[in-house]
Order: structure tokens, then C-alpha cells, then sequence
């Protein structure tokens, strides 16, 4: 037990809120009984619960004064209310802010550890911070059967021709595209939020465009990512993915006949499993790379994500002291890269790096600073706007035939969108 986990003189139970995520829960349950044993005196008592269910729990314990050490959000400061929005509700984390429920750890030495980026990007507001981020997440990205792909005599595509191209001739060879789990939704979309971020690499930007219209899901340049929506829905994803789960299709992947998995990195675990894992990795060569959606290889560069779990304090928590130190101990830096490695998380710390096949892959992305919050992060919708406002999850309809024509399902799109404005 490092020295820098030792408290003098303190006692008293501290409160840990965290989300459900197995390699998170364990890694959290042998932090705290380390920082139990090196501080006789303090507890830690820790509840897990449902993702879902963290900003309602976080809510109602906070203003209950009932917990001292939170995760407050499982998305970073994600979607926070801009200037150039009206009438929006703000997320849940700003009203914990602005009522005053969360201390301010702008000056607290172990924020230091933290990219800049990270910290003002998933845990500040209005030039203060109120949360360290722990890890981000990547879901614009895909995993790459290398194998097969040396097999079909393709490279790894690094453009949206080469990708076309590539499906063309590993469908020709007998095997499969691309897959997804298409019974669970979600899925579907999110694989093409890499398209997304390729067309529109200022992500928060576009949203500003849709909202000031500047920017429109039907212009030119809407068109062009409707029509590829398609392409991927239709052409790219095997058929077989509209009975897979989530969970399913990334084992329905580790078969070696699907080239291509668009999903997010939190899948790398179930390819190269952690040492003593009873679960089988893949039997082949596979790398983890941006999604190829622009005709320019340039603009294909980087990965879009998301914030993860954050650690903040209670405001007026009466064991501030235990508090302050847990959170320094966690995050001093060999702690935190054990951390990272334990739940897959991209680090947002510069000294941790993945020791596996994923780390390797994204190492040169985030070196060149080349991760971004994504769309979904900073978009807020009019109120009143329709159901079809929601462009980002358009490859969804198509999948569904909810879409049949690119040109009218982009138009409809702007149509609910302006609705709401």
C-alpha cells in the first residue's frame, strides 16, 4: 500500500457510488479494502448500481447529504445547455452544480494528473471543476479481422472507396462485411457514428450549425451522409445482424468470417479477455481503427466518444479530508494506469497506456490528440421538435426500412428538427 493512501488521524465511513461494470466493480472493491487497511479508522462503503440509474441516484442522495464520494455522471459533462440554445433543460449535472451539491476541485493538487482536455471537456463548468473524468470511450471506431482481410487480398481501408470497395470483395470471397447488434438498436446507429465524425469533424460545431441553420441534415453535405448512411446499413451489415444482441454480435464476430465490427472499444475485452478470464479470445490478428467514412483519408483520422465515469465530492461532506484523499490515491499515476488496464478505459491520464492489442491500436490516435467528444455529447433538442429529429440515428431506419430513400429521409429528418426551433 502506497504511502500517499495514508489519512492521519481520520475515522469515519466514506460513500462510493459507482455504475455497474464488472472489472470496474472488482478493481473499485480491492482499492477500497487497500485504503481500509492503510487507514485504521475509515470505511468505505460502496454501492453499485444500473448506469440508467446514476443521475436519479445521484439526485436523491445528494440531497438526502447522504453520500460523500459519487460518480455523478457516466457520460462526462455531456450535452450542457449552449447560448445559442432556447428553452432546453439542462442535464442533470449542471442542476447538481448550480444548486451547489458537488465541491469545487479546481485546486486540488490531483487534478493535475489529468489531460487538461479531459478535465475541461467531462468535468467542468463555468471555469471550475466539479469532476475528474477517469476514461473515455470510443464508439466511432471498428474492429479489423486482419486475417481475413490478408485472406480476401484487401487492406485496411482508410477511405470510404476503399471501404465500399473491401465489403465488394469480401462479400465476393463468401465471407461477411460487417455486423452488429441489430436486435438491440442501438448498435446499429452508434456503428456509424464514425461516418458521422467524418463528414463533420467538428462535431460541436454541427450541432451549433443545426441550431443557428447554418447547417442543415439536408444540405449537400446532409445528403451525402444519408446516402452512405444507407450504403452501411443495407449493403455493409450482414443480414444475420438483425437477430444479434449486442453482446452476441461481437461474439458472432470472433467467428473469422465478418472482416469488420463498427462498435465501441469497450468490445476489446471480449477479443483479448484479461489474463485469467474464462472468456475465449478471438483466434485471429485484429486492430481497432477509425471508421472510414470521408473520401479523404485525412479526415478519417480520428476517433469520437464520450466521457466515462467521473470522480466528484459532496459538497460539505463531513469526512472532506477522507474524501479528498481517496480520490488522491486513486488517482496517483500507477493506480490509475492499473485502473485503465482493469476496465478498458482510454486513459485521461498522459502517463497510463492499455498493455493490449487495443492499446497499441489507439496509442498513436490519442497521441496526436486525435479523440473528440462526439455528436451526441453536445447535442440538445428544440423542444417540440419530432420524432425524426434525430439524425445521428438514422442508419437505424434504414436498417429497419424505416428509411427507404436517402433524399426523403434526410428531409424528413430537417423537417422535425426545425419543428422544435
Amino acid at each position: 500500500v502506497g504511502s500517499e493512501m495514508c489519512i492521519r488521524d481520520s475515522e469515519g465511513t466514506l460513500r462510493v457510488l459507482v455504475h455497474q461494470n464488472p472489472p470496474m466493480v472488482e478493481f473499485m472493491e480491492n482499492f477500497n479494502a487497500e485504503f481500509e487497511a492503510a487507514n485504521p479508522g475509515v470505511s468505505v462503503d460502496m454501492s453499485v448500481v444500473n448506469a440508467d440509474d446514476i443521475p436519479t441516484v445521484n439526485q436523491t442522495r445528494l440531497q438526502a447529504n447522504d453520500v460523500d464520494v459519487t460518480t455523478v455522471t457516466v457520460t462526462g459533462f455531456a450535452n450542457p445547455v449552449q447560448e445559442y440554445m432556447a428553452d432546453v433543460e439542462p442535464p442533470y449535472w449542471q442542476t447538481l452544480v448550480e444548486a451547489g451539491l458537488l465541491m469545487d476541485l479546481t485546486d486540488k493538487e490531483f487534478v493535475q494528473n489529468y489531460d487538461t482536455v479531459a478535465i475541461e471537456e467531462g468535468g467542468s463548468y463555468d471555469g471550475k471543476v466539479y469532476s475528474v473524468n477517469v476514461g473515455a470511450v470510443s464508439y466511432s471506431g471498428m474492429f479489423a479481422n486482419l486475417d481475413l482481410l490478408a485472406e480476401v487480398g484487401v487492406e485496411v481501408p482508410t477511405t470510404w472507396d476503399e471501404l465500399v470497395a473491401a465489403c465488394e470483395a469480401i462479400k465476393e470471397s463468401g465471407n461477411q462485411c460487417m455486423t452488429a447488434g441489430g436486435s438491440d438498436s442501438w448498435p446499429v446507429f452508434v456503428g456509424g457514428y464514425g461516418l458521422l465524425g467524418s463528414l463533420y469533424p467538428d462535431q460541436e460545431g454541427f450541432v451549433e450549425g443545426l441550431w443557428t441553420g447554418e447547417a442543415a441534415w439536408n444540405d449537400e453535405q446532409g445528403q451525402e451522409l444519408f446516402a452512405k448512411y444507407q450504403t452501411y446499413a443495407t449493403d455493409m451489415l450482414e443480414d444475420q445482424a438483425a437477430g444479434l444482441g449486442h453482446d452476441a454480435a461481437i461474439e458472432r464476430y470472433k467467428a473469422g468470417d465478418v472482416a469488420f465490427a463498427p462498435t465501441g472499444n469497450w468490445q476489446a475485452g471480449a477479443l483479448e479477455p484479461a489474463e485469467g478470464s474464462d472468456v475465449p479470445p478471438a483466434e485471429f490478428e485484429w486492430t481497432y481503427v477509425p471508421f472510414p467514412g470521408s473520401d479523404n483519408a485525412e479526415e478519417n483520422q480520428t476517433l469520437y466518444g464520450k466521457y466515462d465515469q467521473g470522480w466528484a465530492i459532496a459538497e460539505g461532506t463531513p469526512v472532506e479530508d477522507i474524501a479528498v484523499a481517496y480520490l488522491a490515491a486513486f488517482s496517483e499515476p500507477d493506480t490509475y494506469n492499473d485502473f485503465a488496464n482493469a476496465v478498458n478505459f482510454l486513459p485521461t491520464q498522459p502517463t497510463a497506456s492499455l498493455d493490449n492489442t487495443l492499446g497499441a491500436a489507439v496509442a498513436p490516435i490519442l497521441e496526436a490528440g486525435n479523440f473528440k467528444v462526439g455528436f451526441e455529447q453536445w447535442i440538445a433538442y428544440p423542444t417540440g421538435s419530432g420524432q425524426w429529429a434525430t439524425g445521428e440515428q438514422a442508419p437505424l431506419w434504414f436498417f429497419t426500412d424505416g428509411c427507404s430513400d436517402s433524399v426523403e429521409c434526410a428531409d424528413r429528418t430537417q423537417a422535425d428538427f426545425e419543428a422544435g426551433l
